[in-house]
C-alpha cells in the first residue's frame, strides 16, 4: 500500500473506532479529498465528522482547540506545511499550553497533519520544511511520517494520549510503498523497531550487519530517511561500508536512549534533514550527543541539511539546494572513514 492510502486508512480507522474523532481542513471533502487525496472517501462515510473549512489556518487551529477542550479528538489538516506559520499563535500560545496553564484539569489533544518538503518545484512558499520552528516547544510533540511506520499505529498512539502533536508528512512519500515490518530489504538490510518505553513512538533501526560491525550511525526522518535507506543499502552491497540507520517517528522530543545506544557503539553520527541549515534538528542532536558521548565519538557529529536559502521554483536549482542521495552518500562515506 502506498503511504497516502495507508494514511487515509488510518484516518478512516480512527473515525470508525472513536466517535470523538473529528477531521477538518481545507478542501478535504469528496470528490476532491484534499490536495494530496489522503482524505478521499471520508466525507462520504462520515459526513458529520469530516468537514471542509474556510481558507484560514488560524481558524482551523482555533476550532481544533475548542473541539479538543470540549472533549473531541480533532485531527486537522493544514494543506501545506508552509502555512503552519499562520497557525503559530494558536499552536504555541494556546494549544500546547492549556494543560499546564490549568494544572492538568483540562487537556487539548489536537493532532495537526501537514504535508511538507520540496522536490516538486512548487516554489518558495509551498516547498519548505519548517518543522524546526516547532522543535522544543514545551508539551508539543512533532511526529514525522515515514515508510517504516504504519500511519494507523502512529495515529492510534497519538489519539491515546492527551498531548498535542504536529504530524509532518513529506509530499514525496505519498506515492511510495510502505515497507513491511520485520523483513529483509535489498542488500539484506533488516528492519526492527525499538522504543525506550511504551509511551514512546518507536524508532526504526535498519542495518545489514550487527551493530558492532557498523562504522557510523545515520539519523534521519521523513523522505530523507527513505533516501538514506537507499544509500545505506547501496554502500553495504557495493562497497561493504556498513551503517546503522535510525528513523524516529517522533522527532521532537527525541528518544535519546535509542540514539545513544547506537552511537556509543559506532562512534560516529550523521544527521540528515531537509530543513535549512542552521539552528536545526541536527545541531541540537549534535550538542546533546557531543555532551553525553564525548569520550565515545571518533569524530565530531556531522549535520547534513539543505542550503540556508529560499527554495527556488526552478526544478534544477531546487535539486541543487535540497539534500539528495549524492550528498548523503558522500557524508556517510566520510563519517564511516
Amino acid at each position: 500500500m502506498i503511504y497516502a492510502r495507508a494514511l487515509g486508512a488510518g484516518l478512516e480507522r480512527a473515525l470508525e473506532t472513536d466517535e470523538r474523532v473529528v477531521v477538518i481542513g481545507e478542501d478535504i471533502a469528496d470528490p476532491y479529498g484534499g490536495a494530496f487525496k489522503v482524505t478521499r472517501g471520508l466525507t462520504t462515510r462520515f459526513p458529520e465528522r469530516v468537514r471542509s473549512t474556510p481558507i484560514s489556518e488560524g481558524a482551523i487551529a482555533g476550532i481544533s482547540a475548542g473541539l479538543a477542550l470540549a472533549g473531541y479528538r480533532p485531527i486537522a489538516e493544514i494543506m501545506f506545511g508552509d502555512f503552519v506559520t499562520l497557525a503559530f499563535d494558536q499552536i504555541v500560545n494556546h494549544i500546547s499550553k492549556y494543560e499546564a496553564m490549568y494544572d492538568g484539569t483540562v487537556s487539548c489533544p489536537v493532532v495537526i497533519r501537514t504535508p511538507s518538503g520540496g522536490g516538486r518545484a512548487y516554489g518558495p512558499t509551498h516547498s519548505q520544511s519548517l518543522e524546526k520552528h516547532m522543535f522544543g516547544v514545551p508539551h508539543l510533540r512533532v511526529v514525522a511520517g515515514s515508510l517504516l511506520h504504519d500511519p494507523e499505529l502512529v495515529l492510534r498512539h497519538l489519539l491515546a494520549h492527551t498531548y498535542p502533536a504536529i504530524h509532518v508528512e513529506h509530499k514525496l512519500l505519498y506515492p511510495l510503498h510502505m515497507i513491511e515490518p520485520e523483513r529483509g530489504l535489498d542488500g539484506d538490510l533488516t528492519v526492527t523497531r525499538v522504543a525506550s518505553s511504551e509511551d514512546r513512538l518507536p524508532t526504526a533501526v535498519l542495518r545489514a550487519v550487527p551493530r558492532e560491525d557498523c562504522s557510523v550511525t545515520v539519523l534521519a526522518y521523513g523522505y530523507q530517511a527513505e533516501l538514506a535507506r537507499r544509500v545505506v543499502e547501496r554502500l553495504a552491497v557495493e562497497e561493504e561500508v556498513f551503517a546503522e540507520l535510525l528513523v524516529p517517528a517522533e522527532i521532537s522530543p527525541l528518544d535519546w536512549e535509542v540514539i545513544e545506544h547506537s552511537v556509543a557503539v559506532t562512534g560516529s553520527l550523521l544527521t540528515v534533514e531537509e530543513g535549512t541549515a542552521g539552528w536545526s534538528w541536527g545541531t541540537e542532536i549534535a550538542a546533546h550527543v557531543g555532551r553525553e558521548l564525548f569520550g565515545r565519538l571518533r569524530r565530531p557529529v556531522e549535520v547534513l541539511a539543505s542550503a540556508a536559502d529560499v527554495i527556488p521554483s526552478a526544478r534544477e536549482r531546487e535539486a541543487e539546494m535540497l539534500v539528495g542521495e549524492d550528498a548523503i552518500m558522500r557524508a556517510v562515506r566520510e563519517c564511516a572513514g
